[in-house]
């Protein structure tokens, strides 16, 4: 891939310590592993976003973490496109995903929302063709409300095997920003 500016890579999640262990919080989760293996702190940024820049499997990136709410993601993502001049074929989106069973990661690229208030907001801004990092979290046990179960912590048991599934998903970035989509599907995609 050549070098045309940097990757930004966007992990999802609300902002505050009421959401940090929550399901829809594993794009943060991933955001802040990335961070610390490029040796940066998230820092604030004008886009109303936290961003690290640095150097990431051999490619320049901009990670960051949206400060609005999920569900209005668009605003953050579009700033800091705009800021970085990034374009759509360098941005990587890391979210929670109701549809795959906990732990089960995918790789793509386009697609629907899937009703993910924060892939629809961003979708809305920019179109549907950007790259998606899909971290599985299962549906809702019961009738629980999906809303409910996205804004639970992680069971005691998931929570045993969440450090090995966020650095799953942190190695997969790094392979889609190094080697491409097709070759990252083949190595991490379950």
């Amino acid at each position: 891939m050549s070098e045309q500016g940097p990757w930004l890579v966007v992990g999802l999640g609300n902002p505050g310590p009421q959401y940090e262990g929550n399901r829809h919080n594993i794009g943060f989760m991933v955001a802040e592993l990335l961070a610390e293996r490029i040796g940066g702190k998230f820092k604030a940024h004008k886009s109303r976003a936290q961003v690290v820049e640095g150097r990431l499997a051999g490619q320049r990136v901009v990670l960051a973490k949206p400060m609005s709410f999920m569900n209005v993601s668009g605003g953050p993502v579009v700033a800091l496109r705009d800021f970085y001049k990034v374009g759509v074929d360098r941005l990587v989106v890391i979210h929670d995903e109701l549809d795959l069973e906990y732990a089960t990661l995918r790789l793509k690229c386009g697609g629907g929302d899937n009703g993910h208030n924060g892939l629809k907001s961003i979708t809305k801004s920019l179109g549907p063709d950007y790259f998606r990092v899909r971290a599985g979290i299962g549906r809702p046990p019961g009738r629980m409300d999906v809303a409910d179960f996205v804004l639970r912590d992680f069971s005691s048991s998931e929570r045993k095997e969440l450090p090995w599934f966020v650095d799953r998903c942190a190695d997969a970035v790094e392979s889609l920003t190094q080697e491409g989509l097709e070759r990252a599907q083949s190595a991490y995609n379950d």
